[in-house]
């Protein structure tokens, strides 16, 4: 049984087509794990400022002597 130049290529394609598809789908999930935690960062920010804006900070009188 010999191996061709033409099985070597068509392997060689589907390895590539492979790689290309695997690649696409890795970005894929790395854009929505970013887009997570954007979104939670988000979140967690706003209920922050809500909750310290119920808050009465401390109050810092200034005398001029």
């Amino acid at each position: 049984m010999a191996i061709s130049r033409d099985d070597l290529e068509a392997k060689l394609h589907d390895i590539g087509t492979a790689i290309d598809e695997t690649k696409q789908q890795a970005q894929t999930t790395g854009v929505m794990i970013a887009a997570g935690v954007v979104v939670m960062i988000g979140l967690v920010y706003l209920l922050g400022r809500r909750r310290g804006g119920k808050a009465k900070g401390a109050r810092i009188e200034v005398f001029r002597l």
